[in-house]
C-alpha cells in the first residue's frame, strides 16, 4: 500500500511538471500570466484524472524492475486516457468561448507524460540491470551462448538478473549471417558455431549454453560435437515441450541429454478434446507401473478424471506410481489393482466393480530376444492378456479402448512382434461387434524405458566400457516417453473405432551413432576412452524397424504427428483370433514348443516368417510415402 501511495505522489508531481513544461515549450519560455493561473487551477483535477487512469491500467500493480513492452503499452494507454479526460475537463472550465489552455499544450503534455512516467518506471529496470545487479555477475564464470534468438535473449536476462549464478555472458554465436557483429541486450554476436573453439580460448569461456530449443536434433548433435572439442562445460536450454510459456530459469538450464541430440519437434496437443474424454471419467491403465503405463497415469491425472485405476502385476511398481500420484494430488481418486491380465476372471471382476469408461492397455512383454526363448509367455501375455482386457471392456460398455502397440508388429520376424501384431488383430476383431471404440497406437522405441538400449549404454559407460552394439548398420526409431504418451492420449480423443494410429517418429537413428553420442556426452572419446564392440544381431531382431507395411495406406489425421493406417482384409484375418485365444488360454497349454507357437501364429497371420531373421532387411518402400503424407497434413 505504501508503495502505491509513494508512486501516486511521484506521478502527481510528474504530470504537473509535464503540464508546465508543455506550456513552457508552447511559448518558448515566456508563459502568459493567464495560462499560469489556469494551469494552477486545473493542476489538481488534471493530476487526479491521470492517477485514476494509471490505476485503471494497472500501473500500480506491476513490478517495474521487470518492465518490458507490456508495461510500456500500459503507460501509453494510461497517459492517453488521462489526456482525453483532461481535454474534457478543460472544456468544463471554459468561460464563455475562452478555452483555458492552448489546445497545442495537450499533445505536448501527452508526449511529456509518456516520457516522464515511462522514464520513472523504466529507471527501475535500468537500476536492476546495471545498478543493483549490474556488477553481480562481474568476475563470474565466462559463458558463451549458442543461439542469438528469443531463447538466447531470455538466457542473457536470466544470467544478468541472477546474482547467485555468478555467470557472465561474454557473447553469442549464431550461424545467421545477418546477426554477425550485432548486439543483443548489450552482448555481442562473436561468430558462428565454427568459431566456438577459438572463442573459448580467447575469452577463457568455462560454460557453453545451447539456447536453441526448437531446432532439429541433427543441429544440436553437430553443435555438441564442436563444443566437445573444448574444455568448457556444455549445457542446454530444454526443449520447448519442457518449458512453461517459453520462459527459462537458471534451474531449467541443464546438461545435454541424449534426447536433445536426437531432437524432436515439440508436441502440441488439443487439450480441449483430451479433457473432453478424460475429465470426470473413470480411467483404467493396465501395466500402470511400467515406463509407458506410469507416464500415462501421470498425464491422465492432470485432466481431472473421476477415478484412475492403476492395474498391474508387479506390486512394487504399482505401489511406487500410486505414492507418486497421491503425493502430487490428494484430490485424485486412485485405485491400486494387482491383477495379471492373463487372469480373465480377475480382469472381468475389476471391470465390473469400477466400470471404466476409458481403458489404456499398456501391459505387455516387450523384450525381443527374451520372448524368443519364452514364446508361449509372449502369446499368453500379449495376445490372451489383450483379449481378456478388451473383452471385459466390451462387456462393461467402455467408451474407448486404446492398445499400446509397437513398430515390431510390422512385418514381424520375432515372436514378440508377432504377438503384438495379433494383439492389434484382437482390437480390430473386438471393434467389429462392440459399441466400444477400439483402436491401437503403434510407435517405436522410447528413450529411457526399462530394458531399452539407453539405460544399458549408460551402465556400460559408467563401468568404463565396452559399449556393445549388435550391428554397425542397425537403426531404430526413438521418441521420449512423455512425448509418446501425449500422442497416445491425443489419439484416444480421435478414435472412432478400428484404427491403428501410427505416430510420426521422425528419422531413424543408427544405434552406433547413439552410442558414440552418449559416450561423448559422458566426457569420453569413443574408441579411445571407451571401446565399442559388435556382438551380432540377436534372435528375432531386424536391422531396420518399420512403422507400416507396404500393404498399408497411411492417411493424415487432424494432428500432424499422428497418422492412421488403412489396410484391406485385416478384419477378415482377425476372425481367426478367437480360435487362437482359445488354444493358448487352455490350462494345459505351456507354449514351450517353438514350432507349435509359430504354427498357431501362422494360422492367423500367414505372413509371419520367424525363420528369416531379417539381418539385412532394409526399410520397406512404403515408408517413402510417409513424408508427403506428413507434409500434406
Amino acid at each position: 500500500m505504501r508503495r502505491t501511495i509513494a508512486l501516486a505522489i511521484v506521478d502527481a508531481l510528474l504530470v504537473s511538471v509535464a503540464l508546465l513544461a508543455a506550456l513552457w515549450l508552447r511559448f518558448d519560455g515566456a508563459i502568459p500570466e493567464q495560462y499560469i493561473t489556469s494551469s494552477r487551477e486545473m493542476a489538481l483535477p488534471f493530476a487526479a484524472s491521470y492517477l485514476v487512469s494509471f490505476y485503471f491500467f494497472g500501473l500500480y500493480r506491476r513490478l517495474w524492475q521487470y518492465a518490458s513492452t507490456g508495461e510500456l503499452l500500459a503507460i501509453l494507454q494510461g497517459v492517453t486516457l488521462g489526456t482525453v479526460v483532461n481535454v474534457a475537463l478543460a472544456y468544463f472550465f471554459m468561460e464563455g468561448s475562452t478555452f483555458p489552455l492552448p489546445r497545442t499544450v495537450f499533445p505536448l503534455a501527452w508526449m511529456l507524460n509518456v516520457l516522464f512516467i515511462g522514464g520513472s518506471r523504466l529507471s527501475w529496470r535500468l537500476l536492476r540491470d546495471y545498478g543493483l545487479n549490474g556488477g553481480a555477475s562481474k568476475g563470474g564464470r565466462p559463458v558463451l551462448i549458442v543461439g542469438a534468438g528469443d531463447a538466447g535473449a531470455v538466457v542473457v536476462r536470466e544470467l544478468k538478473n541472477n546474482s547467485e549464478a555468478r555467470l557472465t555472458p561474454v557473447g553469442f554465436v549464431d550461424d545467421d549471417a545477418a546477426k554477425q557483429r550485432q548486439r543483443l541486450l548489450g552482448v555481442p554476436v562473436l561468430g558462428t558455431r565454427n568459431d566456438i573453439p577459438r572463442l573459448v580460448d580467447d575469452y577463457a569461456v568455462q560454460d557453453i549454453i545451447i539456447a536453441m530449443p526448437s531446432v532439429p536434433g541433427r543441429v544440436i548433435r553437430e553443435i555438441v560435437e564442436v563444443c566437445q572439442g573444448t574444455p568448457a562445460r556444455l549445457q542446454i536450454v530444454p526443449g520447448m515441450y519442457e518449458l512453461i510459456d517459453g520462459r527459462v530459469s537458471i534451474s531449467q538450464i541443464r546438461e545435454v541429454k541424449v534426447e536433445d541430440i536426437l531432437g524432436r519437434e515439440p508436441v502440441k496437443v488439443d487439450l480441449e478434446s483430451i479433457a473432453g474424454y478424460l475429465e470426470g471419467r473413470v480411467v483404467l491403465v493396465t501395466g500402470a507401473g511400467g515406463s509407458i503405463g506410469s507416464e500415462l497415469c501421470r498425464q491422465i491425472s492432470q485432466f481431472a478424471p473421476h477415478r484412475l485405476i492403476l492395474l498391474g502385476h508387479g506390486e512394487n511398481s504399482i505401489y511406487n506410481i500410486y505414492q507418486e500420484l497421491i503425493n502430487a494430488s490428494t484430490d485424485l481418486d486412485l485405485v491400486q489393482s494387482i491383477v495379471d491380465v492373463r487372469d480373465a476372471a480377475a480382469v472381468a471382476e475389476v471391470m465390473r466393480l469400477y466400470r471404466p469408461q476409458v481403458v489404456f492397455h499398456a501391459a505387455a512383454h516387450k523384450h525381443v530376444p527374451l520372448m524368443e526363448e519364452n514364446p508361449g509367455e509372449a502369446l499368453k501375455n500379449n495376445v490372451l492378456g489383450t483379449w481378456n482386457v478388451a473383452a471385459a471392456a466390451k462387456d462393461q460398455r467402455a467408451e474407448v479402448f486404446i492398445l499400446i502397440s509397437t513398430d515390431k508388429a510390422v512385418n514381424p520376424t520375432s515372436i514378440m512382434g508377432a504377438s503384438k501384431k495379433l494383439a492389434e488383430m484382437v482390437v480390430q476383431h473386438m471393434n467389429r461387434e462392440s459399441t466400444t471404440r477400439f483402436a491401437a497406437v503403434r510407435f517405436g522405441n522410447v528413450l529411457g524405458s526399462r530394458g531399452s538400449v539407453v539405460p544399458l549404454f549408460q551402465e556400460q559407460i559408467a563401468r568404463g566400457g565396452p559399449v556393445t552394439v549388435t550391428h554397425p548398420e542397425m537403426t531404430r526409431y526413438f521418441m521420449t516417453i512423455p512425448e509418446a504418451v501425449q500422442l497416445i492420449i491425443q489419439a484416444g480423443a480421435m478414435a472412432k473405432g478400428g484404427e491403428i494410429f501410427v505416430l510420426d517418429m521422425g528419422e531413424p537413428v543408427r544405434i552406433e551413432d547413439l552410442a558414440r553420442s552418449m559416450i561423448r556426452l559422458s566426457g569420453f572419446e569413443p574408441g579411445e576412452d571407451i571401446e565399442i564392440i559388435y556382438t551380432g544381431v540377436r534372435p528375432g531382431e531386424k536391422l531396420h524397424e518399420e512403422l507400416f507395411t507396404e500393404a498399408e495406406r497411411l492417411e493424415a489425421t487432424r494432428h500432424r504427428r499422428i497418422l492412421v493406417s488403412c489396410m484391406n482384409g485385416v478384419e477378415e484375418a482377425a476372425r481367426a483370433v478367437p480360435e487362437l485365444v482359445a488354444a493358448i488360454g487352455g490350462p494345459s497349454w505351456a507354449g514351450h514348443d517353438v514350432e507349435e507357437v509359430v504354427g498357431l501364429v501362422r494360422g492367423v497371420f500367414p505372413g509371419f516368417r520367424r525363420e528369416e531373421q531379417a539381418a539385412g532387411a532394409a526399410p520397406n518402400a512404403a515408408e517413402e510415402n510417409l513424408l508427403p503424407v506428413l507434409e500434406g497434413s
